[in-house]
């Protein structure tokens, strides 16, 4: 067990797949963790887990961020805890599958932006200040290789990545001199409850071979704790991305197409 700190990390969809595996990292070097899903059973098992792998502090937080008000609950219970995370940790996001227009339904599509953009802009929003106020902080945003490239049948999720992946990007750049940096993880398809819940398994993404949550999460980790801008995650996915240099996009939204 590495020696306990006295920083927290706050990880956002944090009882299964990435997130989890972005905390179990944080937990192994002795961070203290305050860790935030919606079901609250599986948060809780995750928790407890996380205690046993080496974190000296775990707070549960049970929260939906992808109701309006559920970052700033994050923040309220936060300021409760009486902590302010030294790490913050934007990886919760869902995904909807379908044909834009005659298939998928408006109120799922606005449940994701709302995740998985508009939470990620508020609870940034929310602890970046405090962060440039005490000059030192790291913030690590969950984006995906979607964002390089148009992805049909998941257009609006791979909008939301491309949208996280800029944002990360941009301010990256705007907090270069205050002692926080942004770290964008662009992650091939993983291992985790994602295809379900989009009802993608009987897709052909979904039936493909996917990347370790675990080794992803530890390309997020070591680039967020080495301060880089972004990092692409596994070799399959730096792949994607050289290739999209240099093909045509009407090819690669072809190859991308997910049915």
């Amino acid at each position: 067990m590495a020696e306990p700190k006295d920083t927290i990390a706050l990880v956002t969809g944090a009882s299964t797949g990435i997130g989890f595996e972005l905390a179990r990292c944080f937990a192994r070097d002795g961070h203290g963790l305050i860790v935030v899903a919606e079901e609250e059973e599986a948060l809780q098992r995750a928790a407890t887990t996380l205690r046993h792998a080496g974190s000296p502090r775990v707070e549960a937080v049970v929260a939906d961020l992808s109701r309006p008000e559920g970052p700033d609950q994050v923040h309220e219970a936060a300021q409760r805890i009486g902590v302010l995370p030294e790490f913050l940790v934007n990886n919760a996001g869902i995904g909807v599958f379908g044909d834009f227009a005659r298939e998928t339904r408006w109120e799922d599509e606005l449940r994701l932006i709302q995740l998985n953009v508009v939470s990620v802009v508020r609870l940034t929003k929310l602890f970046a200040a405090s962060m440039v106020a005490r000059g030192s902080g790291r913030i690590l945003i969950t984006s995906s290789v979607a964002a390089i490239a148009p992805s049909p049948l998941q257009s609006v999720y791979s909008a939301s990545k491309a949208f996280e992946y800029a944002f990360a990007e941009g301010i990256a750049n705007e907090l270069a001199d205050t002692g926080v940096t942004v770290t964008a993880l662009l992650p091939d398809a993983t291992e985790t409850e994602f295809f379900a819940r989009a009802d993608m398994e009987d897709t052909k993404l979904g039936r493909a071979s996917k990347a370790d949550p675990a080794e992803i999460a530890r390309a997020g980790y070591d680039a967020m704790m080495k301060g880089k801008d972004h990092v692409i995650a596994p070799f399959s996915a730096k792949l994607k991305a050289a290739l999209t240099a240099v093909m045509p996009e009407r090819v690669i939204a072809s190859t991308a197409r997910a049915d």
